[in-house]
């Protein structure tokens, strides 16, 4: 099939931070990844073991986190993204009290200075969560309503429809704005600019603070004409560097134009990483409500077809510092979707760590952790004896690669073959070139690559398969059922 060039020209300069393209970042959900002894532990919590519930906590806090600074810096990560940490009422957090309080819970905002300082000295960046679309029934501007009614100074905050407010009876409907109909989530006014500003100070406080960026929760839902370029302007006027990345599961150009993020959650390359590697073993039950669709099943032709067209959607820039990711807490895990194939799991994390961009694993799954949707796919990480240690194996191998080689970082991206079960492309940078094939099928493949001379010295870095240079200038690769290669300099 036609190469495919992904370097693209702009037309404008674009500026994304360069760290992250450089970056692996690791996902955590603060109450399920661990728990410390310097904390004392409410006796109410879940077991740590035991399935995770909807509104149960297990107890996770970020002292917890910053005694496992040095696992993450053995499995090569050097950024961490949190899910919601500021106080809430909820195990998940996304339901915020206080935005200038860490959850004391979680330690509270000395456990938080204490994590960053420590991440940082070890060149671990930390991005946080910002839920700036909606905040709680707890948050004070809206429990003042709740108690003053139309008297409340802090009415224009919110848009109300009707008194009194139907804050908590189900069989009334909500009459007020929130998000996706769930009263627990009043949503902002941010029409008022009394709302912008104090959002607008919250971005500001934590990046002067010393975090790394901001993952902003449903920004979509925000439509107030030039929010988010201001937000960009106030953000990037403390920290150039601040990575700022949307929750957007589809086509995000309205927002990736360079005066607003710097990528998005890149689930147009999760779907068809999906679909390619699980093909039909997917769980349709496991996916089916999702905002992405990791099916039907596809080839290498149409995988390869899916991925062009995502590389030529945004600038190059823009790719560069896209959050690439195979789960999340909004999903379930891949290892649950497959149904248990290991091999889906691995194809598709090679496929991950050799694409355009920033990978992010979500914790557990570089132990082989399983979950379905959540809250099952918020379980607590596991103890070390319940590791499945070759898939910790790999993913260490994968991860080293993609540091030790700048081609798998911001070297350009062409597809070389893309027939049946198998699809090959190459990272180019400089003198630095890799060659990645992977084989999808249940038998043996071989096929024949076309290469140009500086491709036909490259040595195995990865996989079981055999490459022989023919004399045509062609490598013949010949790949085992459900593997990956990587040929490199």
């Amino acid at each position: 099939m036609p190469e495919v060039q992904t370097q693209l020209l702009q037309t404008q300069p674009i500026h994304t931070p360069n760290w992250v393209k450089h970056a692996v970042f690791y996902q955590i959900f603060p109450d399920r990844f661990g728990r410390s002894p310097r904390r004392t532990q409410l006796t109410a919590l879940e077991s740590w073991e035991g399935p995770p519930t909807l509104q149960g906590y297990k107890g996770g806090d970020l002292l917890g986190v910053a005694e496992k600074l040095d696992y993450f810096k053995d499995l090569g990560v050097n950024a961490i993204y949190f899910t919601p940490i500021f106080q809430s009422a909820s195990n998940h957090r996304y339901h915020t009290h206080d935005y200038y309080q860490v959850d004391p819970m979680l330690g509270g905002n000395e456990a938080f200075m204490e994590l960053l300082e420590a991440a940082h000295q070890r060149d671990i960046k930390v991005v946080l969560d910002g839920v700036f679309n909606h905040a709680s029934r707890g948050f004070f501007y809206f429990h003042d309503i709740l108690e003053n009614g139309p008297y409340s100074p802090w009415l224009d905050w919110f848009v109300i429809h009707g008194w009194p407010l139907s804050a908590y009876d189900g069989s009334k409907p909500a009459n007020y704005d929130c998000w996706d109909e769930n009263r627990a989530l009043p949503r902002f006014n941010t029409d008022n600019p009394e709302v912008r500003e104090y959002i607008m100070r919250i971005a500001e406080h934590w990046i002067k603070v010393g975090i790394d960026g901001w993952r902003l929760d449903v920004p979509f839902c925000i439509t107030t004409p030039g929010f988010w370029q201001e937000f960009r302007e106030r953000v990037k006027a403390i920290n150039p560097e601040a990575y700022i990345v949307g929750e957007v599961w589809r086509d995000a150009r309205e927002w990736l134009d360079g005066s607003q993020f710097d990528g998005v959650m890149n689930y147009l390359f999760t779907a068809p990483t999906i679909a390619f590697t699980g093909g039909d073993r997917v769980i349709l039950e496991t996916v089916k409500d999702r905002s992405y669709e990791p099916y039907p099943a596809l080839d290498a032709k149409g995988y390869a077809q899916k991925i062009a067209a995502l590389l030529e959607l945004y600038p190059w820039e823009i790719q560069l510092t896209q959050l690439n990711l195979l789960a999340s807490h909004d999903t379930a895990r891949l290892l649950s979707i497959v149904d248990g194939d290991a091999a889906s799991v691995e194809l598709a994390t090679l496929l991950l760590l050799t694409f355009p961009g920033a990978p992010s694993i979500y914790y557990g799954d570089e132990v082989g952790l399983l979950g379905a949707l959540d809250p099952d796919s918020r379980r607590s990480f596991p103890a070390p004896d319940q590791w499945n240690q070759d898939v910790l194996a790999y993913h260490r191998k994968l991860i080293a690669l993609r540091h030790e080689h700048p081609a798998l970082r911001t070297g350009s991206y062409h597809t070389l073959y893309a027939e049946g079960d198998v699809y090959c492309f190459t990272r180019i940078l400089d003198n630095d070139r890799l060659l990645i094939a992977v084989n999808v099928g249940l038998e043996a493949q071989s096929a024949s690559v076309q290469v140009a001379p500086e491709l036909q010295t490259l040595q195995p870095l990865y996989g079981p398969g055999q490459a022989q240079l023919m004399s045509e200038g062609q490598w013949q690769l010949t790949l085992p059922p459900r593997t990956g290669l990587i040929l490199g300099t």
